[in-house]
């Protein structure tokens, strides 16, 4: 029998769900609202008097006074907000700086105000609530809930609290989730990755967990610690799992592990959160793609990724993009965020609603030779592949070889199997096959002999968390870049002796 929290949630669920359905069928107005009330509200700080937001009425203006800028060209206004300057970016000081790893610039501090903290919580208990408005599934929330992710201990600087994101929200949980919720306090403030995730099995063996959320390569590592220590799948030690929340990452590629470890299928609700804001999340189990998160202070642009480096890139809002269209993701927030390029590329899926998937990072491709392969077509190509021969994978990266001892050069494939790879030839073959078929680029410079078919390098067993661990970034948000435009990782693989 479902206890009143079950049943009660469904009446709410489905008013969020009559809500967040309102807004996203009136795309272009809520996204107008929203660029209107950021540029209002924004009219008297450093960065509005600096780039006239006054003058600023229309999207065009928009454009001609605020450049496009990543996190290096906005760091002088940042640095006055961390220094306890106040109506900087946004009107008064940020609540919260999240602390991210850049990766030319150290660390990150990210803005986090009033008006952006609270869409971060909503987006995230709004995904829950569509998933049961539209599944009728809602005996989980009886269940005990667990979110692997970063210390919620606080620094402060300049009256500022800073840490992860996720540390952050977790402060943000609502009372009526607390008690289901793990692990504990005391565990989730553990820094040391593989410290805590002992720690959380230890404490979760035994529970009636039925969520389980967080990047798919660090809940793998939950899922084997506790396989290893009950003796059986995580669908037999934990009976009434039924759903995975995730994000970060593609799932796609760890599908076929993921439910070898559990030993059944459970549903899943995809994410897109990041410091920058909370972006869109899975509205629908039978749909690809997320829904955009329009109504949240979030003022999107768009530009095509393929023109993002010329000097004729063209910006766009969501009434004009297009399906298929590899984009760069461009922001403009009540965080203070202005213009800005986060760096991932997106594409979308349906533009009724605005759907999208996470294509890669507009720094992680491999263009060696003009081939411009991205993460979305090496992740097609490796699913088709390990479905094809019945293997699954740990983790994987992908970097050119450009100067090899003889020969053409090569992509070379890094993979870390869970199960022997019988036919390692016909597996080369499915995946240059795949990418050949959806890269053009790629294919011409294969045929007109300038790179020879892909290589594939293996690595040993926990290999991927060696090397991670060997950068001091092992766990949390950390993740694996799908590809590089270098050798930086495949280099650090070798001298790590993690290759078979």
């Amino acid at each position: 029998m479902a206890s009143i929290k079950a049943a009660l949630s469904k009446p709410f669920a489905k008013r969020i769900a009559k809500r967040v359905n309102k807004w996203a069928s009136k795309p272009i107005e809520t996204q107008q609202n929203v660029f209107n009330n950021l540029i209002k509200e924004a009219k008297a700080t450093a960065f509005g008097k600096d780039h006239k937001f006054d003058s600023i009425t229309t999207y065009e203006s928009f454009i001609s006074k605020v450049p496009i800028r990543d996190y290096e060209e906005l760091k002088p206004y940042v640095e006055r907000v961390v220094a306890g300057e106040s109506d900087v970016l946004w009107k008064g000081k940020p609540l919260y700086f999240a602390k991210t790893s850049g990766t030319t610039s150290g660390a990150k501090y990210i803005p986090i105000t009033k008006e952006s903290m609270p869409t971060h919580v909503n987006a995230a208990r709004n995904a829950i609530l569509m998933y049961i408005n539209e599944t009728g599934n809602s005996k989980f929330v009886d269940g005990k809930m667990i979110f692997l992710q970063g210390s919620p201990v606080l620094e402060e600087k300049n009256g500022i609290k800073l840490g992860r994101l996720s540390g952050i929200v977790a402060h943000y949980v609502p009372k009526y989730l607390q008690k289901n919720r793990m692990p504990t306090l005391e565990t989730n403030c553990i820094d040391d990755w593989e410290t805590k995730v002992s720690a959380i099995v230890e404490e979760t063996a035994n529970e009636d967990m039925t969520i389980i959320s967080g990047i798919p390569s660090w809940v793998q590592m939950y899922f084997e610690k506790l396989i290893e220590k009950k003796g059986e799948k995580v669908g037999d030690i934990f009976k009434n799992f039924n759903l995975f929340i995730f994000g970060g990452v593609n799932y796609e590629p760890y599908r076929a592990k993921f439910e070898s470890l559990i030993g059944r299928k459970v549903d899943s609700i995809e994410l897109y959160p990041a410091s920058e804001g909370f972006f869109a999340f899975q509205d629908k189990q039978d749909e690809k793609g997320m829904l955009l998160q329009l109504n949240s202070g979030i003022f999107y642009e768009f530009v095509e990724a393929e023109h993002f480096f010329s000097n004729n890139r063209k910006r766009i809002t969501i009434k004009d993009v297009q399906l298929g269209v590899n984009y760069v993701m461009i922001i403009s927030t009540t965080a203070g965020l202005w213009a800005y390029n986060i760096g991932d590329t997106v594409e979308f899926t349906s533009l009724k609603p605005y759907r999208v998937i996470v294509s890669g990072r507009i720094k992680h491709f491999i263009s060696a030779f003009g081939e411009h392969v991205i993460g979305k077509e090496v992740e097609h190509a490796l699913k088709y592949a390990t479905e094809k021969f019945s293997v699954s994978i740990n983790e994987f990266t992908v970097a050119p070889q450009i100067n090899p001892a003889k020969g053409l050069p090569y992509h070379e494939w890094f993979i870390e199997f869970e199960n022997e790879l019988e036919n390692k030839l016909g597996f080369i073959d499915a995946l240059e096959a795949s990418l050949q078929n959806q890269n053009s680029y790629y294919l011409d410079l294969i045929k007109g002999k300038v790179l020879r078919p892909l290589k594939i390098t293996e690595i040993k067993k926990e290999g991927f968390q060696t090397y991670m661990k060997s950068i001091g970034k092992l766990g949390g948000q950390n993740k694996i870049p799908r590809l590089s435009n270098d050798r930086k990782i495949a280099d650090k693989m070798y001298q790590l002796h993690l290759t078979k």
